[in-house]
């Protein structure tokens, strides 16, 4: 995942940096709470950083840092103590800051006494703003100068922003606090073993509702009330599923994906109503064609709302017309939008680019994930002319040459170099290290190509169109039959990540083709060889399948796509393996996940390093990875549904439950599960399961789900006339 020029990197956040998300607004700081604008921190909302400096000082003195906690993806609990002036090294002053990020920050900050005598305080927040687009921030590039008014009024700083007819303001407001043209002061005297306290907000000019609906002003709650996010929170929690599992570590997290997944929610600007999935904090807290349909995938048995929001929002946003800008052409699906009227400039002029060749036939993917699912099916009838012109842009522009593959090649020179998931510009390369040159087609896009193909043969069997349902599964069995002839690497025993534009090989023993594994791309006697490949030294670390095999000429475990570990990427590799009835081999990559999980607090970053476990006995942290991360949240959720072999295809009136959860993850129990039109319960013993209450007319199946390409067969053989 990147922004639109994956060549530039974030800057380094500072030791200690912690990170509060919100929907579409984050807020990065130090450890002890405050924001420092040298560095890549800040408020920010809807792209715009609306509190570049918010600096505490208590006496002059900046506070040491002691703890941060966060509490929930939102809010965190930092601690500090003020320096002595006279050199002793214990302070009694300690100073609590307890944050919490919505449409701006609300903060409660406590400065306690712990001496015996009465302290003097003179309390000081300093805050700036320079509303720099998060791009800027991002690659430490500001080049906007706005013009800067500030209003101080009682307890209440406005700053206002003006460039080339833009406005912003954000207003600051500390109970009992005298304003200043630049910060915010108190004068306390705390008596002896006592305390002094206030609550400061910052909030955006023209944005006070919160992220839980319009209405509802980001403030501080009354005594005994829910804060803002703490309601959006508890609404989220109310229509999730409800889980329990005998291994507790499994179950903190499974846990904190649940409390990421819900933080990464965002609304539809234009469709308040809908909620869509952000890619991740810090830098991708927008809608991503790719990782949304990902996230909103693997969600999809906790809440199908986020994969019928996202498809929804991507579908009124499909292309229509050819720009070589942003890489527009009709019935593509976007890469990025970026939400922000400024953020334009950071995108080469446009708000969205579309330069992804894998979200367009993705998206069909996901609709007929969400149609096989029996949920919304009036969404599904009102998106199929979408689907439609995805698999026309397959045809007519993905297909660039018309040798029945799908390439891409960016047609300018500030887009993405490479359009697949692996998107760094040195992201795929032969065995010896060169770089493949593009046009490229890309093994696991041929993959998502033939996926799209068979979801809509099945959705077009669903409505009785028997001919164009025939004419699709005719396209998936040639792409199917092409791609093992050319791809395939029989002196290697693996499959070439790609093709390049001389059409040769690019033969790296890369993770890419775990991908085709799940969507039956692979021949069934090359599978094995797939597999075995796949759980090599060289390829498995003990905590994950790497991206690029060590034995390869660009591997580097600290890279980002040349042999470091992500964990949505061996997800999709185990629900592949277990297609294929690897069964040992997809608990194996399950486990070493869920244990490297419990290396930082039950969260999965977006990537970690790719050093072998023998030689480090923790996962190595990937210095500027996304955490907390939508597909990396949504990785044990796919993990566990997809051991327990759950699946639903409800116009054949069926679930499906074969448990293959390895002993040591102990019993499972899933109440409140959605399913078509109703909620169902589930308990796994072992290999034994129980469902209650299926909706009327479905039946429950203990074995595996057979996949969309058995029963495109099992439909044709019913067709009149066969």
């Amino acid at each position: 995942m990147a922004g639109w020029n994956a060549d530039t990197a974030a800057g380094p956040l500072g030791s200690g940096t912690v990170t509060l998300v919100e929907g579409s607004s984050f807020c990065i700081s130090s450890a002890n709470g405050d924001i420092h604008p040298d560095l890549p921190h800040g408020v920010f909302h809807l792209d715009t950083r609306i509190l570049s400096r918010w600096e505490l000082t208590v006496n002059g003195q900046m506070i040491e840092p002691l703890a941060a906690e966060t509490r929930e993806p939102y809010r965190a609990l930092f601690a500090g103590r003020v320096p002595r002036s006279d050199g002793y090294a214990d302070s009694p002053l300690l100073v609590e800051r307890l944050r919490e990020v919505g449409a701006g920050i609300l903060e409660e900050i406590t400065v306690r006494n712990y001496s015996k005598r009465p302290a003097e305080c003179r309390i000081l927040l300093t805050a700036e703003s320079d509303f720099a687009d998060l791009f800027e921030v991002k690659e430490a590039r500001i080049t906007r100068q706005w013009t800067e008014t500030r209003v101080p009024e009682g307890d209440t700083l406005e700053i206002r922003g003006k460039w080339e007819g833009i406005r912003k303001s954000v207003v600051i407001r500390a109970e009992g606090a005298g304003a200043g043209a630049r910060a915010l002061g108190f004068t306390a005297k705390i008596p002896p073993s006592g305390s002094w306290s206030t609550r400061v907000s910052v909030v955006p000019g023209t944005a006070v509702p919160s992220s839980g609906g319009a209405g509802k002003p980001f403030t501080h709650p009354s005594r005994g009330e829910l804060s803002p996010s703490d309601r959006r929170r508890e609404e989220w929690v109310a229509k999730i599923p409800r889980l329990q599992v005998g291994n507790r570590s499994i179950e903190r997290t499974l846990r904190r994906s649940y409390e990421d997944l819900g933080a990464l929610r965002i609304q539809d600007p234009d469709h308040p109503s809908r909620v869509v999935v952000a890619a991740g904090a810090p830098w991708f807290m927008t809608l991503f064609g790719r990782d949304s349909l990902w996230a909103s995938e693997m969600a999809l048995p906790v809440d199908p709302s986020l994969a019928l929001g996202t498809l929804r929002t991507l579908a009124d946003r499909q292309g229509t017309v050819v720009d070589t800008v942003s890489e527009e052409e009709p019935g593509k699906i976007l890469h990025e939008v970026r939400l922000d009227v400024s953020s334009g400039l950071a995108l080469g002029g446009k708000s969205a680019y579309y330069g992804s060749v894998d979200a367009t036939p993705l998206f069909v993917i996901v609709l007929g994930s969400v149609s096989r699912w029996g949920f919304a099916k009036d969404v599904i009838s009102e998106l199929l002319p979408n689907a439609d012109r995805a698999l026309d842009w397959i045809r007519d522009y993905g297909d660039r040459d018309g040798d029945g593959f799908v390439e891409y090649g960016r047609p300018n020179q500030h887009g993405l170099i490479n359009q697949g998931w692996k998107d760094s510009w040195d992201g795929i390369n032969f065995a010896d290290g060169t770089i493949a040159e593009p046009p490229l087609a890309l093994c696991e896009v041929q993959a998502y190509v033939h996926g799209a193909y068979m979801a809509r043969a099945w959705m077009a069997y669903d409505d009785g169109d028997l001919t164009l349902a025939a004419e699709l599964r005719e396209r998936a069995d040639r792409l199917k039959k092409k791609f093992n002839e050319e791809f395939w690497l029989p002196d290697k025993g693996y499959y070439a990540v790609a093709l390049d534009k001389d059409k040769r090989p690019v033969d790296a023993c890369a993770s890419n083709m775990g991908h085709c594994l799940w969507f039956g791309l692979v021949d069934e006697d090359k599978a094995p060889l797939v597999a075995e490949r796949l759980m090599s030294p060289e390829m498995f670390s003990g905590w994950g399948i790497r991206t690029l095999a060590s034995d390869m000429g660009a591997y580097n475990p600290a890279s980002y796509h040349n042999g470091s570990v992500w964990p949505h990427d061996n997800a999709l590799i185990a629900a592949g393996l277990l297609r294929y009835g690897f069964v040992e081999e997809a608990q194996r990559i399950a486990t070493a996940l869920l244990e490297a999980a419990e290396f930082s607090g039950g969260r999965l970053p977006e990537l970690f390093c790719g050093f072998d476990r023998e030689q480090f006995r923790e996962p190595v942290p990937y210095p500027t990875a996304c955490s907390p991360q939508a597909w990396a949240a949504t990785t044990p959720i796919q993990l566990i549904t997809g051991l327990m072999r759950y699946d639903a295809h409800i116009s054949l009136g069926g679930v499906w439950l074969d448990p293959a959860l390895p002993e040591s993850y102990g019993d499972l129990h899933i109440s409140n599960a959605p399913m078509g039109s109703g909620r169902i319960t589930i308990d796994v013993v072992g290999p034994t399961s129980r469902v209650q209450g299926l909706p009327e007319g479905l039946t429950l199946h203990r074995a595996q789900r057979p996949w969309i390409t058995e029963l495109v067969e099992r439909a044709e053989l019913r067709r009149p006339g066969t």
